[in-house]
């Protein structure tokens, strides 16, 4: 799968590898796959490039319980059989073109060649006895052979494009295979980060126009052009037959355009501005929509953590430590941060776990601000056990502030008042960890407003804060405190700050 190395998308929730495995072994082309290695043995031929001879597959399609007037039963066990042939659930033996001899041609007929040989090949086993991670495998193999072929165009459009001396010629059909095949990449990667990304789609499905405008419609596009809307009803009807494609394989749950609606509309109807269906929201359905599985979600990361892009999921940091846990989920969405740190503490001791999260978010670094948020974040979950850590940390210049804050927070006695050295410190930590965290949200200019309103004079004591992010965040404070006397002081603490900094 091509992507970007080192970028890093938001963290994935997997289902265990018993339960994907259970949904590969379910999905219906992996299923007939392993029927067809199980149906295979001496009487079974294959032509040159391991296909059945095509007098077979009417007993193969029988074998997969299809029945005889199926038009498609051919074409559905001739994709299982590559499938089990791709996966190595078959082995085949080709048959070797220079060795044909007159009884070979007549027992080929037409074909002009002897048979090759199939047999169940060594991974069969690994369906029944291997383990989960095992299957997973196998089933990522049978998914390359889907993706491969649901890359390449309609085959009448093939024949079409056939020159005259029996190659595809590529300039007619306008059809570049790695040009095919990274749309497609781009498309499901794309899918993944709508369905993992905050706000995103989550369980729900996303409509085929939405996905098909976010690989055709231009970054910082307003009203799309009629070409470009003309382009995204193209990538629709191109992704509805992929789709089609990949179902079968367990990717995707997908619901297909309408095709009342393909007889109705023209190209440029089936889709409005910025990609989205035309028509009623009701009708948005008629468009398809599809959704990445959990067994899709997997495969999808499992390509990309190929390709080099950091694609985290959680639960990974468990055997980690705080140090590692805190720097990690300081790049995740809050909800993803929660569920990582969750799971973190679930395995362990939980006063030990709370000390070495309190000396992990220790640091002056740009990213110590957003360490602490993390850890007061999973400290918000603990128990009255872990009150002795927190309270070991009362003197500590960096983290005595949240400490109290998270006594006073639980109702506990006896907790010495902070000095005004500390207060101040601590608000510039706790701006600076929302701004690194979120950046400028509509939320921030009031929660400035609060911090500030509680100490008369702020901003004359705020630009002696000894804290390595006071002038970036009087900086801010003056961008987006909502009242302007109160912001022009934060301008000029902030002056001061630097030039105090040198």
């Amino acid at each position: 799968m091509s992507a970007e190395p080192h970028h890093t998308l938001p963290p994935v929730r997997l289902h265990s590898d018993a339960e994907l495995a259970r949904e590969a072994l379910g999905a219906p082309l992996f299923a007939r796959a392993v029927r067809l290695a199980r149906w295979a043995g001496p009487g079974t031929r294959v032509g040159v490039g391991g296909e059945l001879a095509a007098d077979q597959l009417p007993e193969a399609a029988a074998a997969l319980g299809l029945e005889p007037a199926d038009e498609d039963a051919a074409v559905y066990a001739s994709q299982a059989w590559r499938v089990a042939v791709d996966t190595g659930l078959v082995d085949v033996t080709e048959p070797d073109e220079d060795a044909g001899d007159a009884e070979g041609a007549a027992e080929a007929g037409a074909e002009g060649s002897a048979h090759g040989s199939a047999a169940p090949g060594e991974d069969l086993a690994l369906v029944t006895g291997g383990a989960p991670g095992e299957v997973l495998d196998l089933w990522l193999a049978a998914l390359e052979t889907v993706l491969a072929d649901a890359a390449v165009p309609d085959l009448d459009e093939l024949v079409d494009a056939l020159d005259t001396g029996g190659e595809v010629d590529f300039g007619r059909l306008d059809w570049n295979p790695q040009r095919e095949a990274d749309f497609l990449d781009g498309v499901l990667a794309n899918l993944y980060l709508l369905t993992v990304a905050e706000g995103g789609a989550g369980e729900s499905a996303v409509p085929l126009p939405v996905l098909a405008a976010s690989m055709v419609v231009p970054d910082g596009m307003g009203e799309p052009t009629d070409e470009v809307l003309e382009q995204v009803s193209d990538a629709m009807m191109r992704l509805d037959d992929q789709f089609r494609q990949l179902e079968p394989i367990g990717l995707v749950e997908f619901r297909p355009v309408d095709e009342d609606l393909m007889a109705e509309a023209s190209d440029e109807d089936l889709a409005g501005p910025s990609g989205a269906p035309a028509g009623d929201d009701e009708d948005v359905s008629r468009y398809g929509m599809v959704r990445l599985t959990p067994l899709g979600l997997y495969g999808i990361r499992a390509r990309m953590l190929e390709a080099g892009v950091e694609a985290p999921a959680i639960g990974e940091l468990s055997g980690k430590g705080a140090d590692a846990l805190l720097d990690t989920v300081s790049r995740f969405p809050e909800s993803a941060a929660q569920a990582e740190i969750e799971q973190w503490l679930a395995g362990r001791e939980l006063p030990a776990a709370v000390a070495e999260l309190l000396a992990a978010a220790r640091g002056d670094d740009e990213g110590a601000p957003l360490r602490r948020l993390r850890c007061q974040q999973a400290l918000a979950t603990a128990g009255p056990e872990a009150e002795p850590a927190v309270r070991a940390v009362l003197d500590d210049a960096e983290l005595g502030g949240l400490a109290r804050v998270w006594l006073a927070e639980r109702g506990v006695g006896d907790v010495p008042a902070p000095d005004a050295e500390m207060v101040f410190w601590l608000t510039v930590d706790t701006i600076a960890a929302q701004l690194a965290a979120d950046g400028e949200t509509e939320e921030l200019p009031l929660l400035i407003a609060s911090l500030t309103a509680h100490h008369s004079g702020f901003f004359e004591q705020a630009w002696r804060v000894e804290h390595p992010a006071t002038a970036y965040v009087l900086e801010a404070m003056g961008r987006l405190h909502p009242d302007r006397k109160a912001a022009k002081e934060a301008r000029k603490a902030a002056f001061k700050a630097r030039s105090r900094q040198g």
